[in-house]
């Protein structure tokens, strides 16, 4: 059941699988702000769905690096993994409609077989938003007979979205075109339609054997379940609003408003990251940095009360 939302309730939602390092600061400090602005409500969740790499320490550092900042939630923080029947049931549903299967395929030979397309026409694959190549593996080459017999035998497998099927649906359930509302310059600043583009994901992964859900899934289940009325998160998350609202379309749940801000980047232009093993803000307060320092790095200097200055960029 969907909390009841405040006139503008906002979340970050950082993963546990790392310390957070200034981007996610960033993130953090514009939501806050944003609700603070607003007189609404901020929200923390923990995307812990990855339980193997997701760890209580991580979980515990990032309380503590919030805190440190003076950022703490309006309401008891939301864990994933505390959900994952809310995950199934979404699932279920879907799987309902005819909208999703079972895939074998490992990443081996999704991979040969990409290489073998680019081999054999001379072109790159075609890739999604992130770069990463799709799928060349249809649902029309299983039938789903095999499908199911596989699954019986235990096989391992990821749940795909039949994304050609889900839009399809789409238009049959009507509401109008596939599209958010995008708020500019700030959060809760002027909003523009923006046409969605799901198609360009292509099949995507809605869950695994080992991991009963998905980032895709899960963060809009969960936004409605918080009753989150404006995401705002870096603009590498974009592209994905697109797979987000043809899940809410097809589960019937609400599309909030988005904001997508700029990304901190590092000296060489990239965007901060775990994996890029980014200075966590936990190495900074070892270091001797206080919070204003941290604040000043980010432009905003005025402190966690003031009006950070976080131009959107250009899409």
């Amino acid at each position: 059941m969907a909390l009841p939302a405040s006139p503008f309730t906002c979340r970050f939602a950082p993963s546990p699988n790392g310390r957070l390092h200034l981007g996610h600061a960033f993130s953090a400090l514009v939501n806050v702000e944003a609700a603070r602005r607003m007189g609404g409500t901020f929200l923390l969740r923990l995307e812990d769905i990855d339980t193997t790499r997701c760890r209580p320490e991580y979980a515990r550092g990032i309380l503590d690096d919030l805190a440190w900042l003076g950022i703490f939630p309006d309401a008891p923080v939301r864990r994933q993994s505390a959900h994952f029947a809310a995950y199934a049931a979404a699932i279920a549903r879907l799987e309902a409609m005819g909208l999703v299967y079972p895939a074998f395929e490992s990443r081996s030979q999704i991979a040969g077989a990409v290489i073998g397309l680019e081999s054999a026409t001379g072109r790159p694959a075609p890739r999604d938003p992130d770069g990463a190549p799709l799928v060349p593996f249809p649902r029309s080459a299983m039938t789903n007979a095999a499908r199911a017999a596989l699954r019986d035998q235990g096989a391992p497998f990821v749940v795909r979205l039949d994304m050609a099927a889900s839009i399809a649906a789409v238009r049959d359930l009507g509401g109008g075109p596939l599209s958010w509302k995008e708020a500019q310059d700030v959060p809760e600043g002027p909003l523009k339609t923006v046409e969605a583009d799901a198609a360009r994901w292509g099949d995507v992964v809605l869950a695994r054997k080992d991991v009963p859900t998905s980032y895709h899934l899960s963060v809009v289940v969960d936004d409605a379940a918080q009753g989150i009325t404006h995401v705002i998160r870096g603009m590498d998350l974009y592209h994905a609003t697109s797979v987000h609202v043809l899940l809410q379309r097809l589960l019937g749940l609400p599309t909030p408003a988005y904001h997508h801000h700029r990304l901190i980047l590092d000296d060489s232009g990239y965007k901060l990251s775990k994996s890029n093993s980014a200075t966590s803000l936990h190495a900074l307060r070892a270091a001797g940095a206080t919070s204003q320092d941290v604040l000043r790095r980010l432009q905003l200097a005025s402190g966690a009360r003031g009006e950070p200055a976080y131009p959107t960029p250009s899409t």
